[in-house]
């Protein structure tokens, strides 16, 4: 089963873009952005369903160099 995750950036507080990952992503997970920017995940969140749902939130969170 695919996890979808929101890329969040550490720095702002903003989501970067939607990824899909075959499993759960670990903390340490270094992935390429749709930038071609090659980054390491700082840590991985993972929320509560909406009431009557089965999908999870998932939030990595990265440091993006500017």
């Amino acid at each position: 089963m695919a996890v979808i995750a929101t890329i969040m950036n550490t720095a702002t507080g903003q989501p970067i873009q939607k990824m899909t990952f075959g499993r759960m992503p670990k903390p340490w997970a270094s992935f390429n952005l749709a930038t071609g920017e090659l980054v390491t995940a700082d840590r991985v969140d993972v929320g509560k369903p909406a009431p009557g749902k089965v999908i999870v939130p998932v939030s990595v969170w990265v440091t993006v160099k500017e």
